[in-house]
């Protein structure tokens, strides 16, 4: 009592944690709804639980030991773990080698089943092969098959019916512990093994000629055909998560960091450049050199050298990045060229290519809307087949049917029931397309988010950072008559916009950097989300911040220098200083390559994309005119922006925010769906379903078709998973499929839902348009676009 009091006291204040576990044994949907059921009536625990990665996702009180929930998996039935760390080399290895142990040994009990079972097989098929004592050497060799080849699934039954449940494997077990128990019957006691006895062969049960048929070949297809087929199964399971295997591959092993007082340039040879260490002692300001051809250790920045680096896995960007000094790079990138030294920004679990992997983990361990009610179904789905057929066995009896017909019913209904292609219909179809979705550069955050972008029609795009590269530019700067030096505003302009993440901000202090007129400190510094930033310098108050809606009011010449500045398609910032109004700089951006391609794309998948911009109405205009976006939403602060996805929801849109900034967060999180650039703030990314890593806005268009063959795929594995359950045990159990050819339909159903699921693996972006393509004039260079 006093060791349990105080966590219950503490539990419920503390926020909830999240543990995942790796959990063995389970075989089908029944398996995945028993675990989640024993750990739900945990106190505050939820679960979901992957069949296809064998693990389980929990969420529970923060004072739950962990210990507590491996036990609570254990007393299920299951073996439950911690998973191993991937990010320390020397610990990832073992659970791949037990992985690869583990399928050695089923590949060698299949062999030897299968081995066991052909002469089996064949002797009952062809009735021109039955020699005089035939029977008695098919049950000689049926007998290991029946006990040992089925041994894992006798193993699994036993272990289920101790804790008062059954899964697949109880009803695999029943099915050949059946079998080979009539066919004991028949040749000891109902005359079977009488000398020159011969079966003939047919697919369909046939009526009682007073002796007793042997199912010996059911006894061993059953067996061989469950273990051949899970075995295929588990090989393309492990196929549907190798993208995920990729990417934690990317990460480099061992990393070459520099000695106190030695240089890049003085040597690249280990023994003088520094010293080789494992990647998990490297330590963030860390310096660390990068060969050609080799892959940057982890996430930071160039200090010395220059290079092209290729992010294609990362990514899915094709195109090399030149990195030179100040140049931020991400671990796991392709040194092209030439020798580079980065410093270390972070390390382990904080790096991009680690919160990638770990996105597509989450994603994976989701469930869609229809297999959760899958997930329910296969619940009392083995109760209700153990039920069928015993039903079926009771029925036929009563009716005065042969026992053997009977039990052949009984025991083909038990064998053709398959809850394992329902747990397995949403499971491998995530694995593969998240997988898939991250070699392309898009981050799903699991099967919801799946879902909602399937069903979006409304579009909210951001201008800067998202329909523009966010590489902006000082291209004017026009002072007050009278007032402040030209330098010298931009000095005040630049100390305050340091404190800013904005790429407008960016734009102003490297303007002042090449104009040498940084320096200056700031304090009391505010950062407003779509208006502006001020500060304290030199003891004067400095703001930066978007004009008024009417500018007349300024003094000469900044009201025409705001004119001329929208009139080009350029951002105007206004600069004060004391609150006197001081000067306007004209910041000029560039729209993205594909921008224009990219919205064409979302037009023809029936998407209704909205510009939503902090601009003014001039240069919002401007550059809808050149992307013939028709509806413009310009000068909106975050809190407009916000209120506009509310009214596009309130008109029965299903609306997607794609932004990048502080200034987006908000929408981001009250959208339907918030989709960020993966070049964006934290705070966008955080607030947001979707992320994409690739510098390509027409990955908004492939992210949205792949949600759509992903939920395609998923719907025609469950209808398959249901149908073929709603087809089969019905006919076995009026008698029309023998034990043998049931086994093999089970088999063949999840092979099929598994396949179905392995082609999104090859999935690519397709060009097709769902409506037909409208001629367009070519794509000119806009007059207000800068380089």
């Amino acid at each position: 009592m006093t060791a349990t009091a105080p966590r219950d006291a503490t539990a419920l204040p503390s926020p909830p944690r999240t543990t995942t576990l790796t959990v063995g044994g389970m075989t089908c949907a029944a398996c995945v709804g028993r675990v989640e059921k024993k750990l739900g009536r945990l106190d505050g625990v939820s679960a979901s639980v992957n069949l296809a990665t064998g693990r389980a996702r929990i969420s529970h009180p923060a004072a739950l030991p962990v210990d507590e929930l491996i036990a609570t998996v254990e007393a299920a039935g299951f073996t439950a773990r911690l998973p191993e760390p991937a990010a320390e080399p020397h610990d990832a290895r073992p659970a791949p080698q037990e992985a690869t142990d583990t399928g050695h040994a089923e590949l060698r009990r299949l062999l030897l089943t299968a081995l066991l079972s052909v002469p089996v097989l064949a002797l009952s098929m062809v009735p021109a092969w039955q020699f005089r004592h035939w029977q008695w050497l098919c049950f000689a060799l049926a007998a290991p098959v029946a006990v040992w080849g089925a041994a894992p699934f006798h193993t699994r039954a036993l272990r289920g019916l101790r804790h008062g449940a059954a899964t697949m494997d109880t009803l695999v077990s029943l099915g050949v512990a059946a079998s080979f128990g009539w066919s004991a019957y028949a040749l000891f006691l109902g005359g079977a093994g009488a000398p020159g006895m011969t079966m003939p062969f047919t697919l369909l049960p046939t009526a009682g000629d007073g002796t007793a048929h042997l199912y010996l070949e059911a006894a061993v297809g059953v067996p061989l055909f469950v273990l051949a087929g899970r075995l295929m199964e588990a090989r393309a399971r492990r196929g549907t998560g190798s993208a995920l295997r990729s990417l934690a591959e990317l990460a480099a092993k061992d990393v070459v960091v520099r000695r106190d007082g030695t240089t890049g340039a003085e040597s690249a040879g280990d023994a003088e450049w520094g010293r080789r260490i494992p990647l998990d002692q490297l330590r963030v300001g860390d310096l660390f050199l990068v060969r050609p051809g080799e892959r940057v250790a982890t996430d930071g920045t160039v200090t010395e050298g220059s290079s092209a680096l290729d992010l294609s896995l990362i990514s899915g960007e094709s195109r090399p990045v030149e990195a030179g000094p100040g140049s931020a790079v991400v671990g796991g990138a392709v040194n092209s060229g030439g020798l580079l030294v980065v410093r270390a920004d972070a390390v382990g679990a904080d790096t991009q290519l680690a919160r990638i992997t770990r996105l597509v983990e989450d994603a994976q361990t989701g469930k869609t809307a229809a297999q959760r009610l899958a997930d329910a179904v296969a619940a009392v789905f083995v109760p209700a087949v153990l039920t069928v057929s015993v039903t079926v066995l009771g029925f036929w009896l009563g009716a005065g049917a042969d026992p053997q017909a009977a039990i052949t019913a009984a025991v083909a209904v038990l064998v053709v029931a398959c809850p394992c292609a329902l747990g397995l219909a949403t499971p491998t179809a995530l694995l593969a397309a998240t997988g898939r979705g991250a070699q392309l550069g898009i981050l799903v955050s699991g099967p919801r988010a799946l879902e909602r972008l399937r069903r979006i029609d409304t579009i909210v795009l951001d201008k800067t950072g998202t329909l523009t590269t966010g590489r902006m530019s000082v291209t004017d700067l026009t002072p007050r008559a009278d007032g402040l030096d030209p330098a010298e505003a931009l000095r005040l302009a630049a100390a305050v916009e340091r404190g800013s993440e904005h790429p407008l901000a960016r734009a102003v202090t490297a303007h002042a950097a090449r104009k040498e007129q940084l320096g200056a400190p700031v304090s009391d510094f505010t950062a407003t989300p779509g208006c502006g930033v001020s500060g304290t310098v030199d003891g004067r108050r400095v703001t930066v911040v978007r004009p008024p809606a009417d500018s007349t009011g300024l003094p000469d010449p900044l009201p025409e220098a705001v004119r001329v500045a929208e009139t080009a398609g350029h951002t105007a910032v206004l600069v004060t200083v004391d609150d006197t109004p001081e000067a306007v700089l004209a910041v000029g951006d560039a729209l993205r390559p594909d921008a224009y391609r990219a919205i064409d794309h979302l037009r023809r998948l029936g998407l209704r994309p909205v510009l939503a911009t902090g601009d003014r109405a001039a240069t919002a205009r401007a550059v809808a005119g050149h992307l013939a976006v028709t509806e413009i939403h310009a000068g909106v602060t975050p809190e407009d922006k916000a209120a506009l996805v509310t009214t596009l929801k309130e008109q029965g849109g299903r609306v997607a925010v794609v932004g990048d900034g502080v200034n987006d967060a908000a929408a981001l999180a009250l959208a339907d769906l918030g989709i960020a650039m993966g070049s964006g703030t934290d705070a966008a990314i955080g607030a947001a379903d979707v992320t994409l890593v690739r510098e390509d806005l027409q990955a908004i268009a492939d992210a949205v078709r792949l949600a759509r063959r992903t939920l395609g795929t998923i719907r025609a594995n469950l209808i398959w998973a249901f149908g073929y359950n709603l087809l089969t045990v019905p006919l076995a159990a009026v008698g029309l499929l023998t034990p043998m050819l049931a086994a093999a339909a089970m088999s063949a159903s999840s092979l099929l839902v598994v396949g179905n699921s392995l082609r999104l693996r090859a999935w690519r972006p397709a060009q097709a348009a769902e409506r037909p393509r409208r001629t367009r004039h070519p794509r000119t260079h806009a007059p207000w676009e800068t380089s």
